[in-house]
C-alpha cells in the first residue's frame, strides 16, 4: 500500500527563498498560511521569520537581530520565539521582540534550536552546541504563565519535538547522538518520563532534524544531509522514505485547508561552524537549497498545531 501511494505523490518547490537555515514550519489554521524561520539568516543579513499564503503565493518576512530556533503562534495573537539566548514574545504588527526569560546554557557556544507546543499550549524548545560537538545543552518548557522549566540536559543538538495525536507520547531527537527518543507524556503536568529509543539513525546517511506527527500517529522526520523524508510507524519501524530534491532538508509540517499537504524546509548555507566532518564540503549550495517545498498526493492527513496558551 505504501508503494502504491508513493507512486502518486508530487514534490514541488513553492518558494525559492534561499533560506540560510530554513526551519520550524508552523501551519496557521486561522489564516491558512505557513510560517517558518530562517534560523541563522540574521548572520548573513536575511530576514528571520517568514509567512507564505498558498492561495495568493504571497510572502511576508520579518528581520531579527538574533538567531532564531523556533516559533509558536499565540492563542490571542502574536508569537513566542525561541531566540539564541532565551524566549521572547513577538508582535507581527511592530516587529518587536520582548524578552520573557533567558536560558542558562553556555552563551558563548550554544543557542536555542527546534521547538513546538504541546496539546495544552506549553512551548518546548531545546538548545544546540553551535559546534555540534558537546552535550552541554538543555530542553526547556515555557508554560502559559511564562514560567520556565528545565526538562532535560546533556544534549548536543535538540530537534524534532512533537506529540502523538492523543498527547500521551512525546518524541524528541538529539541529532548528533543519532537517536530519536519516545517518552510517556502527562498532558496535565507537562512532564515526560520513561525515556527510550524510538528510532536510531546511526546506520543512515542522514541525521534526524525536524519532525511532525500525522493523524494516524506516524512520525515524520526530515533527515539533514541525506535529504530523506522518513515516516516512522508508532513502533519505530520505517514505513516509507521520500527522497527530496535537496540533501539538506531540515523540518516538516502538514498544512493546507485539509492538512493533507506536507511542507518541507531546507538550508542553503555551505560553511558550518561544526567541529565534525559530517557535512560534505561544498563551494556553493545545491540548486534550490534553502527553498520551501511541498509534497502532495500521499493521502495522509496531519493534525492541527497547538498554539501557545499564554
Amino acid at each position: 500500500m505504501a508503494e502504491e501511494r508513493a507512486q502518486m505523490f508530487s514534490i514541488e518547490c513553492v518558494l525559492d527563498c534561499e533560506n540560510h537555515l530554513g526551519e520550524g514550519p508552523v501551519w496557521d489554521e486561522q489564516s491558512e498560511t505557513l510560517f517558518w524561520v530562517d534560523s541563522t539568516g540574521p548572520r548573513v543579513g536575511k530576514d528571520a521569520i517568514w509567512q507564505f499564503d498558498p492561495r495568493t503565493e504571497q510572502t511576508r518576512s520579518w528581520p531579527l537581530q538574533k538567531d532564531i530556533g523556533a516559533m509558536a503562534l499565540r492563542k490571542d495573537g502574536g508569537a513566542i520565539l525561541a531566540l539564541a539566548d532565551g524566549f521572547y514574545s513577538f508582535d507581527f504588527e511592530t516587529g518587536d521582540a520582548e524578552l520573557i526569560a533567558h536560558v542558562t546554557d553556555d552563551p558563548d557556544r550554544t543557542r536555542l534550536n527546534d521547538g513546538k507546543c504541546d496539546p495544552k499550549g506549553r512551548f518546548f524548545a531545546g538548545g544546540m552546541d553551535d559546534q555540534e560537538e558537546l552535550g552541554i545543552c538543555s530542553l526547556w518548557r515555557l508554560d502559559p504563565d511564562m514560567s520556565l522549566h528545565q526538562i532535560e540536559d546533556g544534549i548536543i543538538c535538540s530537534n524534532g519535538p512533537c506529540w502523538s495525536p492523543d498527547g500521551g507520547t512525546f518524541y524528541f531527537a538529539d541529532t548528533f547522538q543519532n537517536e530519536i527518543w519516545a517518552y510517556d507524556y502527562d498532558p496535565e503536568t507537562g512532564q515526560p518520563s520513561n525515556k527510550r529509543v524510538f528510532a536510531s539513525t546511526s546506520k543512515d546517511s542522514g541525521f534526524a532534524d525536524g519532525s511532525t506527527v500525522d493523524a494516524e500517529g506516524y512520525v515524520w522526520n526530515a533527515q539533514v544531509i541525506s535529504g530523506d523524508l522518513i515516516r516512522y510507524a508508532p513502533d519505530g519501524s520505517v514505513d516509507r522514505k521520500i527522497c527530496m530534491p535537496v540533501r539538506n532538508i531540515t523540518s516538516v509540517m502538514f498544512g493546507g485547508p485539509d492538512l493533507m499537504d506536507i511542507y518541507v524546509t531546507s538550508m542553503a548555507r555551505v560553511s558550518h561552524p561544526a567541529a565534525h566532518d559530517n557535512f560534505e564540503k561544498q563551494n556553493k549550495p545545491q540548486y534550490a537549497a534553502g527553498a520551501l517545498f511541498r509534497v502532495r498526493g500521499l493521502g495522509i492527513r496531519g493534525v492541527p498545531e497547538p498554539r501557545f496558551g499564554g
